[in-house]
């Protein structure tokens, strides 16, 4: 049976990140899910267990038997287990794209030390500004080709809470019991990218910035087919 590709965005950003690449897949016959983690619950933050469930309730549109591919950008690759393990659909495939990875064992913290450190100073009332506000321009420009895009990217950010990236998110024990991957745009994420290789999975390089999926979503599809393809 075909598999879904469930495409899940940081929640630092929000789900146009991927519409690119899951329009190519479509139009290549694959069957894609992007499910939002904007406005996730109740409205409240989107602590791990609100990601999980905003996952496992955009799958219900998805037979229940069929299998998964669950992709994950950014830090939404630290949320990756705990999504797996809630799951009643079968996962064959896990891939990371330019992601941070969980701990070996959990839980895992959402940021470093040194990410706090740098993030506190820009709190006010404990809530963060958008993500791309956080550095300048010269950072920001390269992620961006179309300038469209970038103010449909820009505009969902969530301004979330700092106690988002203070939270611990669980790595239940055998999550990765099935071919994980790592496709890799640059740095700083070849770092992980060496860790993905040292856990045995398969790595893949697609030079680009960090929003790189946006700027090729043809090449970044293929990356993912081919992953699926060589399970």
């Amino acid at each position: 049976m075909q598999p879904t590709f469930v495409l899940v965005h940081s929640p630092s950003v929000g789900p146009s990140t991927w519409h690119p690449v899951a329009e190519h897949l479509t139009t290549a016959g694959h069957r894609v899910r992007v499910p939002s983690l904007l406005h996730v619950g109740d409205g409240a933050p989107p602590f791990w267990p609100r990601v999980v469930d905003a996952v496992r309730n955009d799958l219900r549109q998805v037979p229940a038997e069929s299998p998964v591919v669950l992709v994950a950008h950014s830090n939404a690759g630290l949320f990756l287990p705990a999504i797996r393990s809630g799951l009643d659909h079968p996962v064959i495939g896990s891939v990371f794209v330019d992601a941070a990875l969980p701990a070996r064992t959990g839980p895992t913290p959402v940021a470093t030390p040194e990410i706090l450190e740098f993030l506190r100073p820009m709190a006010v009332n404990g809530r963060l500004p958008r993500w791309t506000d956080w550095w300048d321009e010269a950072d920001v420009a390269p992620m961006f080709t179309d300038p469209v895009m970038r103010q449909r990217v820009v505009g969902e950010q969530p301004t979330l809470p700092l106690s988002y990236y203070e939270q611990r998110i669980p790595v239940p024990d055998g999550w990765d019991d099935h071919p994980c991957s790592y496709l890799l745009f640059g740095p700083p994420y070849d770092d992980f990218a060496d860790q993905a290789g040292e856990r045995g999975w398969r790595v893949a390089h697609l030079p680009g910035a960090h929003l790189h999926q946006i700027i090729d979503p043809a090449g970044t599809a293929r990356h993912l087919v081919k992953f699926v393809r060589t399970t």
